[in-house]
């Protein structure tokens, strides 16, 4: 089973932003330190939810610099804030600095507010994906010698006549793809393409649920029968599964279970905070975009903390990663330092992430 962090930490405004960024750049560095297998960043903007995460391609090439062994991922990339050509290129790029250890998440995206802020209409989002992604599929597999890749959608038109410049690390076409595994197309197009997938814990609308691992063992099935089915040689089916991944958005580990609880319970109600900001925030966004969605749980709810919070002490976090990698998941993406990024949660941050190392880990690789 693989490890992974995830780098995120909201700042409350442009004077802590850098901190923030300090911070999660460090606590990169720490994770390749205690042997966790990936860093991954997500792809948003406007809201202090990390604020490196405008843009996470430069900020990861940024760690590469310094971090030769851990891999990078992107969780998610919203594929239609970005130009197909751009997003093609970008990714190369990152994947020869990276020396090919780049994982590449792609989504529609989540809220309207940074649709709007990019032109974007939020309803043609999910089309948008697909439309964007069949383009940039073939860039990277045009050839120098190869008839001009012409393009128009309804956001983007153009003409390549030579190529994606540089090539993919691995000198042919980049597949490290990571499909958010909540829709049957997306499903269906990370098995088709033999590509890890994000799995899911709940059922839109609602993104929580009483009963967590019985949505992501549906949707895990759903995604493994179809990889297998998909005729692609046992090499790339085992390294498909060895990247699915699961994301828990809270992870917090103390030596005792009472300790963990009460520690989540404070991570938790400066969490609430901000959440509740960006909450406001988003339905002005909703209202100028001409969407409503469904409000988001409380992060206190029994929902909530079973499906995005992973806490308790070692063998509490070990006991259910274990049905995790019984039931097949190969990564478990873990944030460490969600919600304000104090010097005090920093101090948590590092405590979980540490005990994960020295306790859990062993325990199921």
């Amino acid at each position: 089973m693989r490890f992974s962090a995830f780098l995120v930490g909201r700042s409350s405004g442009p004077h802590e932003d850098k901190f923030v960024m300090d911070a999660l750049a460090d606590h990169a560095r720490k994770a390749e330190e205690l042997g966790f297998d990936a860093v991954f960043m997500p792809d948003h903007h406007f809201t202090g939810y990390a604020p490196m995460c405008s843009d996470p391609f430069m900020f990861a090439a940024h760690l590469a610099g310094t971090l030769k062994r851990i891999y990078f991922g992107m969780s998610v990339t919203t594929v239609p804030l970005h130009h197909p050509v751009r997003f093609a290129e970008r990714i190369n790029l990152l994947d020869q600095l990276t020396q090919g250890r780049l994982l590449v998440g792609i989504g529609s995206g989540t809220t309207p507010e940074e649709m709007i802020g990019f032109g974007v209409n939020y309803k043609q989002a999910s089309a948008m994906l697909l439309e964007n992604l069949d383009i940039v599929t073939q860039l990277w597999e045009k050839k120098i010698e190869d008839e001009p890749i012409t393009f128009e959608t309804a956001h983007y038109k153009g003409a390549v006549v030579q190529r994606i410049v540089p090539g993919a690390y691995e000198n042919k076409p980049f597949n490290r793809i990571m499909p958010v595994a909540l829709r049957e197309t997306s499903m269906q197009l990370a098995a088709d393409n033999g590509w890890p997938a994000f799995i899911p814990a709940f059922t839109p609308p609602v993104p929580a649920t009483t009963e967590p691992f019985d949505h992501l063992s549906r949707y895990f099935t759903r995604y493994r029968d179809a990889l297998m089915g998909a005729g692609h040689s046992e090499e790339i089916i085992k390294h498909a599964l060895s990247w699915t991944t699961h994301t828990y958005q809270c992870v917090h580990v103390a030596p005792s279970d009472e300790q963990a609880e009460d520690e989540l319970h404070q991570i938790l109600k400066a969490y609430k905070t901000s959440i509740e900001r960006e909450y406001s925030f988003n339905k002005r966004a909703e209202k100028i975009s001409g969407v409503e969605l469904h409000p988001h749980p409380d992060c206190f709810s029994e929902g909530w903390i079973k499906t995005w919070c992973l806490h308790g002490s070692p063998s509490t976090v070990a006991e259910e990663l274990q049905k995790h990698r019984d039931l097949g998941i190969g990564n478990v993406l873990m944030g460490f330092t969600n919600g304000p990024l104090t010097t005090e949660r920093i101090r948590l941050g590092n405590q979980s992430m540490e005990l994960v190392s020295s306790e859990v880990m062993p325990q199921l690789r």
